[in-house]
């Protein structure tokens, strides 16, 4: 099978805003940014693996 960069890029990107977010909520006590931030930040993840799942092309661009 072949190695997705796209996909695992964004799985570490993922995880590097979730330790962010820890690092906000932790030490900054800031809550309203960082939940934003952790929401669009992992939403990248979610999007790659819907269309990495797509069956048709029509799939693929919605």
């Amino acid at each position: 099978m072949k190695e997705n960069i796209v996909k695992n890029k964004s799985f570490e990107f993922a995880v590097r805003v979730v330790n962010l977010y820890k690092y906000l909520i932790e030490n900054k006590k800031e809550y309203v940014i960082s939940k934003q931030l952790l929401r669009s930040g992992t939403s990248v993840g979610a999007n790659v693996r819907e269309a990495d799942n797509a069956q048709t092309k029509a799939d693929f661009v919605y």
